[in-house]
């Protein structure tokens, strides 16, 4: 069954808890915010002192102001972490909402919550919760929006792998030419860098899972045919995602290939031209390090493990004959 993960539910609803709790400055219990929100009171402290207290560094460089205050019921301060009253406190109005979160911040959340969109495009309460982020990022309400393009055949995958049945699909190749026709187990749903993909049955020739990707997939057809989920799929599924570190040199203006392409980026040194990283890269090896060196420009090279060094120039080669022919 795909289910969205726990903390992108968690960050999606905060919109609204924000928004409740500067309708009432005078504050309201945890209990019964909680209870709006059907969610555990310690859950709920959690996430209130972990969106508002928590200075990550590094990438996102987050901080947040300390607009928060834990009351007990003398009115007093009292430890966050036993306190039954939360309010939001600020000198300004108190009805600045989820405009005390800074714009990175709100696009994080924003974020989040369009990514819970895609699994659950009737939920109108998470909708109205987009709609007050988009209102104070950008000053008007977005209204509902629909599930993206590129996205558009995952319900139909969703479906068919809760009732276990398989589908057929039309597919625009990734690393290869061309447009297949296949039947497919669907047996996970995942959300990467590069939008949903789907970790399909049955195992080719040489035992091996296949990964399509949801913005290729053509066309979903169900069919009648069941499956049965192999036992060691977990396992099996593991080591089709397990990866292989590439150390590259990209210009700074192709750092974004470098996002795209890998599933961890690690920055090794840097300058104002160029930038070497550790790139953690799913297979196919030489596809993906080919299209990221033609994505990156003339300038990216790969320093390990050098049988990877010449995969842009024999991508290169095959693509000039595949369209010249």
């Amino acid at each position: 069954m795909s289910v969205a993960p726990k903390y992108v539910t968690r960050i999606a609803r905060l919109p609204e808890v924000f928004e409740r709790l500067t309708r009432h400055p005078e504050g309201i219990a945890l209990e019964t915010l909680a209870a709006e929100f059907d969610a555990p009171v310690a859950e709920l402290r959690e996430d209130l002192l972990a969106f508002y207290t928590a200075d990550l560094g590094g990438e996102w460089l987050l901080s947040r102001p300390d607009v928060l205050e834990f009351i007990g019921p003398d009115g007093d301060t009292e430890d966050p972490g036993t306190a039954g009253i939360v309010r939001m406190v600020s000198e300004g109005p108190a009805d600045l909402g989820v405009e005390y979160v800074d714009a990175g911040e709100l696009g994080l959340v924003y974020t989040a919550a369009q990514a819970l969109l895609d699994i659950e495009p009737d939920n109108a309460e998470l909708g109205e919760a987009i709609d007050v982020l988009a209102e104070t990022m950008f000053g008007e309400a977005s209204g509902v929006p629909d599930v993206r393009a590129w996205n558009r055949l995952l319900p139909a995958l969703q479906k068919a792998q809760r009732a276990q049945k398989a589908v057929r699909i039309v597919y625009s190749r990734a690393w290869d030419h061309g447009v297949t026709d296949r039947e497919i187990e669907p047996y996970r749903l995942v959300q990467t860098r590069r939008g949903w993909e789907v970790d399909a049955g049955p195992a080719d020739e040489n035992g091996q899972l296949r990964t399509f990707l949801i913005s290729n997939i053509r066309s979903v057809e169900p069919l009648e045919r069941g499956f049965e989920l192999p036992e060691d799929l977990t396992a099996r599924l593991d080591e089709k995602r397990a990866t292989t570190t590439v150390q590259m040199v990209l210009p700074q203006s192709a750092r974004w290939a470098a996002d795209f392409y890998a599933e961890k980026v690690t920055n090794v040194s840097d300058d104002e031209e160029s930038v070497v990283l550790d790139l953690e890269l799913l297979p196919p090896l030489d596809r993906r390090v080919g299209m990221l060196l033609l994505a990156a420009g003339p300038d990216a090279f790969v320093m390990s493990p050098r049988e990877l060094e010449t995969a842009g120039v024999v991508l290169a080669e095959e693509l000039l004959f595949h369209h010249s022919s």
